[in-house]
């Protein structure tokens, strides 16, 4: 079993926590967890760089200790505290021991593990609502880093004919069938890939994952939509908006709609 590298940093406000998070997963950190004045964070200890890290936390004036330790399920706390996330009137997503939600359209039940990611909240929200104002009937759909499969099964449940689902990472493979089982999904396929090779052409992208996936692959997203597609990113801080509007402009999207919620973006592109 693979040996991690557990940091400890002492942060207590909440938005720095998010964006250290985000900067951190950029870097390659696979998992989080969450105390009132401090953050964990775990990388697989041959990809660990003590410099990378000091150059992400010394500007924000923070310390951290370190800790090796076996792989283990270091989320479990963080699954005890997970809090549904709602979108008024929409949509819900909640795990088994929560209460069923009250005037949402959609109920999905989840599993929460730490493949829904820290965070969540606010880009699960955000791409909720965007999906909200899209057309999912009888189009194709591609759910680019499933995660949870929570955008998956959302958009089967709003009339998606097919849903391609594909992950790189084995916790949020086997998460993602458990849900989409729990959930009672027969139209999504779910593929572990590494890459979008074998992809076909789709009417809906959805993308939240993070700057370091999401902005490389513009270009080729781009040629997965068919003519009036939509793709859907989210994973991105309002810092990194600059480089998302470069990365737009070259892959040749057209920006259609803009969403922001605790410093985290979330906008819908045309081809």
């Amino acid at each position: 079993m693979m040996n991690y590298q557990q940091v400890t940093i002492t942060v207590s406000d909440p938005e720095q926590r998010d964006i250290l998070i985000a900067l951190l997963a950029d870097i390659g950190y696979e998992g989080f967890t969450e105390e009132r004045d401090t953050l964990r964070g775990y990388i697989a200890l041959p990809e660990f760089d003590e410099a990378l890290l000091h150059e992400i936390v010394d500007p924000m004036a923070l310390s951290f200790t370190l800790e090796t330790i076996p792989q283990q399920n270091w989320n479990a706390a963080w699954e005890s505290s997970f809090e549904p996330v709602v979108v008024p009137g929409f949509c819900a997503v909640r795990a088994d021991f929560h209460e069923p939600q009250e005037g949402v359209l959609y109920d999905i039940v989840v599993t929460p593990k730490m493949s829904f990611g820290t965070g969540h909240h606010a880009t699960t929200f955000q791409m909720l609502e965007a999906m909200g104002e899209l057309v999912f009937s009888r189009k194709s759909v591609f759910d680019f880093g499933t995660g949870t499969g929570v955008l998956a099964i959302l958009a089967e449940k709003m009339g998606a004919e097919t849903v391609l689902a594909i992950d790189n990472d084995d916790w949020s493979i086997d998460n993602a069938g458990e849900n989409f089982s729990r959930n009672g999904c027969n139209k999504v396929a779910l593929r572990k890939a590494e890459n979008l090779d074998g992809v076909q052409p789709q009417d809906i992208i959805l993308a939240n994952i993070n700057k370091r996936v999401i902005l490389p692959s513009l270009p080729a997203l781009k040629q997965l939509l068919k003519p009036d597609g939509v793709l859907v990113i989210s994973g991105l801080l309002a810092a990194d908006i600059p480089d998302a509007e470069n990365a737009i402009a070259s892959a040749g999207l057209t920006l259609i709609k803009k969403q922001e919620k605790e410093s985290w973006i979330c906008w819908t592109l045309k081809a």
